[in-house]
Parts: C-alpha cells; structure tokens; sequence
C-alpha cells in the first residue's frame, strides 16, 4: 500500500541572491474568518482567547508563530493556530491547503516586489504591520510587511511555482545589474 505523505507547495525551497532571501514558510493552519452583519466586535471577543482581535483594514498581528491578517473587506485570514468556535458569528473556512506562503527578506525585497506588486512599497507607505490584497503580477495575493526589510506573501498554491519563478529572476536580475 503506497503511503501519501502531505508536501507543502516549494517542498520548503529556498534561494538566497545578494543576501536576499525567498523561502517557502509552511504556514500550517489558515482559516478564513468573515463576521456575520453585525458580529464583527463578537468575534474579536472569541479570538481574544488567542491573544488576537479581529484585524484592522490593511492590518495584522502576531503572536509568536501565529498571526491573524486582514485579506479583504469583512475577511480575516487566522493563520498557524486553529480557530475557535465561532458558531453563529462567522463563516469560518479551512483555507490550508489552498494557499502557499513566501518569505521574502533583505536588502532586494521592496526593489524585487517592485517589478511586479502595482502599490507604493516604501517603508513610509507600506510600514510593518501593514496588510494589502493586492497582485503580484497577474497573481492576486495578501501581501505582509513583517519587517522593515521582510514581507510574507500568501498566493494561491496554484501559483506557487509561477510566484517563485518571478521572484527569482528579479531578484538574479537586481543582483547581476549591481554587480
């Protein structure tokens, strides 16, 4: 009997390129949480157990592995953690499977994201704790600034190896014109 054993989308690939690196991050558990009219301060209630509320627009937050991200108007993505009851406040799904999470980090990654993400990168724009759906070329993705160097993007798995791809040529092209 063959036995199946769950990959994650890149099989947890990663490239370094003039001391930027992309990195598949496995997420673990992404749940899609969008409030019932009228549930919105509920929920954020339940999620308190988790140390989290539910997010501002363009926001997010971490606690340790964990975080909980805006990803589009009364949607909220829970990420790393299971999701509690919301039983009558929310409709809550399991998104795990459908979605690949990329780590991009060093001095390349706004000047790579640039080439492809239609929205004002800089620090000042787009600071840390800052969420946006947004493309990635002609991929939708949420894009997160997690630090003043340092994005997470969460792409639909279909479009991992595409993401990759892209990213890796910007990144080898920025690399190869400064050199």
């Amino acid at each position: 009997m063959p036995e199946l054993i769950a990959k994650t989308a890149l099989a947890g690939k990663t490239l370094v390129v003039a001391g930027t690196v992309l990195a598949e991050v496995d997420h673990g558990v992404v749940c899609s949480i969008a409030p019932y009219p009228g549930q919105r301060d509920a929920v954020g209630d339940a999620l308190k157990a988790l140390g989290f509320g539910f997010p501002a627009v363009n926001s997010f937050t971490m606690q340790g592995h964990a975080m909980i991200a805006w990803a589009g108007r009364e949607q909220a993505f829970l990420i790393g953690v299971d999701c509690p009851d919301l039983s009558g406040l929310a409709a809550v799904t399991d998104q795990s499977g459908g979605w690949v999470s990329l780590s991009l980090q060093g001095p390349l990654a706004v000047q790579a994201l640039a080439r492809y993400v239609p929205m004002d990168l800089r620090l000042s724009a787009f600071p840390v704790g800052a969420a946006a759906r947004t493309p990635l070329y002609h991929m939708s993705m949420v894009l997160l600034r997690v630090a003043e160097d340092g994005f997470r993007l969460m792409l639909f798995r279909s479009m991992a190896r595409t993401a990759w791809h892209e990213i890796e040529v910007a990144l080898k092209t920025l690399a190869a014109r400064a050199a």
